[in-house]
């Protein structure tokens, strides 16, 4: 146990490490509150509902997987400043925005394994340039599975014909997107063009992180910007055979979630001090027509909650976080 309260300057730096956590289009949809009672020092996470998208993530499950990553965040910078994080999962049932309490105590409790993962929290970033035909050896994989089952979930690496199956199912929730107005409409609002006159905020994908376009539709990378908005964007050709992983839950509801979001975070940390390049291919997993197929029928896990793609590339820049005070409160 803590036997002094840490500071409010203590409190808004891991909130600081926290929020470098990587969201569906950036979004940040995560609210932090600082409590203290008698001898209790506790971080409350909620989700927070002006944030949601309700055309590409109805259920919240995305919501949840970036609060998890930024929980997971917060586990990291409390390690690393030697203090101990015990975490409670949904803590108040009649609440669903309030998704996890993070208790802090003494420094006898701190976890060395996650210590060593905070340099990671600022240089990961999402990748949407092109990666080597490089193969990621068979060690660091392994690496990277053993972190998603620290964290009680499944890291699956797929053979040639799964990889090409979920390969195939990006391309298809392409077609389903532009098809589609509503989720369109949603993904531009999350979307900075640099245009004169426009806000570039503190969220949302700016236009130097949209990477290059595809030359032709094997592109694994999701294009923010068909309508083409960004005029100075560069063609590139991406790798003919992306390196993939599936990221699963045995069971698919809020808990499994913030689990597979810790988990997700955990892994690219991971990947990233083991000098990979990484990107997130979320949207076969924003359609119930194409989740399910995700999955391979031979495996164990039964729900896939992410698709990474991994590999020897550019790191991509850092995007823009919501400052501390926005997201941080104190009671």
């Amino acid at each position: 146990m803590i036997t002094t309260a840490p500071t409010r300057a203590l409190v808004a730096s891991l909130v600081e490490d926290a929020v470098t956590a990587p969201s569906m289009h950036n979004a940040q949809p995560w609210r932090f509150v600082h409590r203290t009672a008698a001898d209790t020092d506790t971080v409350e996470l909620y989700g927070d509902p002006l944030r949601e998208m309700p055309r590409a993530d109805p259920d919240r499950r995305a919501l949840h997987l970036g609060c998890g990553a930024a929980l997971f965040g917060l586990r990291v910078a409390a390690a690393h400043r030697g203090l101990g994080a015990e975490v409670r999962l949904l803590p108040a049932p009649e609440d669903p925005w309030h998704l996890a309490d993070v208790r802090l105590y003494g420094a006898t409790g701190a976890d060395e394994d996650l210590a060593e993962l905070r340099p990671a929290l600022a240089e990961r970033h999402t990748s949407r340039f092109p990666f080597s035909e490089e193969r990621v050896p068979a060690e660091i994989l392994d690496g990277l599975r053993a972190a998603a089952i620290l964290e009680g979930c499944r890291l699956v690496v797929p053979g040639d014909w799964h990889a090409e199956a979920v390969m195939g199912l990006v391309h298809a929730s392409a077609l389903f997107e532009a098809a589609d107005t509503s989720v369109r409409a949603e993904l531009a609002r999350w979307t900075r063009t640099a245009a004169t006159g426009e806000d570039p905020g503190t969220e949302g994908i700016p236009s130097y992180a949209l990477g290059p376009r595809q030359y032709d539709v094997t592109s694994p990378v999701r294009d923010f910007d068909p309508p083409r908005r960004v005029l100075e964007r560069a063609s590139a050709r991406f790798e003919k055979d992306p390196q993939i992983a599936l990221l699963g839950t045995v069971r698919d509801a809020p808990r499994e979630w913030l689990m597979a979001g810790q988990a997700l975070h955990r892994v690219l940390l991971r990947a990233t001090l083991d000098g990979l390049a990484t990107s997130l291919m979320s949207q076969p997993l924003e359609w119930p027509e194409l989740r399910p197929l995700a999955r391979d029928p031979l495996s164990t896990t039964g729900f896939v909650q992410m698709v990474l793609r991994v590999g020897y590339g550019p790191r991509g820049r850092a995007t823009p976080r919501r400052p501390v005070s926005e997201v941080l409160a104190f009671a």
